[in-house]
């Protein structure tokens, strides 16, 4: 066996192929073979991802309703209607020098706040 191969390297046969020759051309034009491909699929995708976020944001918004004002507030509609003069009285009736401080029952492991 010779020391080196009489067989050249087969560039001719590899020439002749699409990706030799796209990468070959690759070589003298990167951007227009590579880059604006890149970006080419960024913007598409960035369209045909809209309606998918879409539908995202109007599952939210079938969730969310308009409120009225009793609503926000808390406010019943059955509940009785207060009159300003009828609960100063009862509140004037009522005997606030005579009141006993009750302490409320804690959590068990919650402390106390009396300091001994």
């Amino acid at each position: 066996m010779p020391t080196f191969q009489s067989r050249r390297y087969p560039s001719a046969i590899r020439n002749s192929t699409i990706a030799a020759r796209y990468r070959a051309s690759l070589q003298k034009h990167p951007f227009l073979l590579f880059g604006l491909p890149f970006i080419a699929t960024m913007v598409a995708g960035s369209f045909f991802l809209t309606p998918a976020t879409a539908v995202r944001y109007e599952k939210h918004d079938r969730k969310v309703r308009q409120m009225s004002k009793d609503e926000e507030l808390g406010i019943k509609s059955g509940a009785r209607k207060v009159d300003l003069n009828e609960e100063y009285y009862r509140l004037a009736a009522k005997d606030l020098d005579n009141w006993e401080n009750k302490r409320v029952k804690r959590l068990p492991g919650e402390t106390d706040g009396i300091l001994e």
